[in-house]
């Protein structure tokens, strides 16, 4: 004989992000089938991100700098980035 889960109840609403993080950070979306429903969305990326890794002593000169401009460190990146690269311009 197969043992049903104990599923226990989803809350109508979460008090806030952090309630709602909790909850299900210990609870299965698949065991609300009927808490759901399918949506359609259209995407368009406008822009791709890249990750590299830079050594961690230019990581701090470039988020001293980031922060001394109120910018963020990507931006900052970016920016220098295009500035020595002439294909970048």
């Amino acid at each position: 004989m197969v043992k049903k889960k104990h599923v226990d109840p989803m809350p109508e609403e979460f008090a806030s992000y952090e309630e709602a993080a909790e909850f299900w950070d210990t609870h299965d979306t698949t065991d609300y089938p009927g808490a759901f429903r399918t949506v359609e969305a259209m995407v368009e990326f406008r822009r791709r991100r890249y990750e590299i890794e830079i050594d961690e002593d230019v990581a701090r000169v470039l988020r001293a700098q980031a922060r001394q401009k109120g910018v963020t460190i990507s931006h900052l990146a970016s920016d220098l980035l295009r500035q020595q690269l002439p294909a970048a311009k």
